[in-house]
């Protein structure tokens, strides 16, 4: 069991030639209990973006703050807080930053997905 605060966890820099200005904290996993997957909490910073990838486990998303796209599959798809998506397995994506502020959300993942 954890009850924490996400600015007690320190971030991580997202170390990819094809990332820009990407953060990861990493808030819940099976080291605090739970088996089987990851919660993470990610950050881009104005004009950031994740690399464009693909992978055999999906995940879900949720929007904390700021504007953004999801290049999912061929289509971008707009997103804000309070947007959700669910990526499903192999299809390429990647998030973008496309507003003034930072684009927060919340991705969870099997934990065979945060290595």
């Amino acid at each position: 069991m954890i009850v924490s605060n996400k600015k007690n966890v320190k971030e991580i820099k997202i170390d990819n030639p094809n990332a820009k200005n990407a953060l990861m904290k990493v808030l819940i996993s099976p080291k605090e209990g739970w088996d089987g997957y990851v919660m993470r909490v990610f950050k881009i910073g104005k004009d950031g973006y994740t690399p464009r990838h693909s992978h055999t486990w999906p995940h879900i998303n949720y929007i904390i703050s700021g504007r953004g796209k999801i290049y999912l599959d061929g289509k971008e798809h707009e997103v804000e807080e309070g947007s959700y998506a669910y990526i499903p397995s192999n299809k390429e994506h990647q998030f973008m930053n496309v507003g003034n502020e930072e684009l927060e959300f919340i991705c969870i993942v099997p934990e065979e997905g945060h290595k």
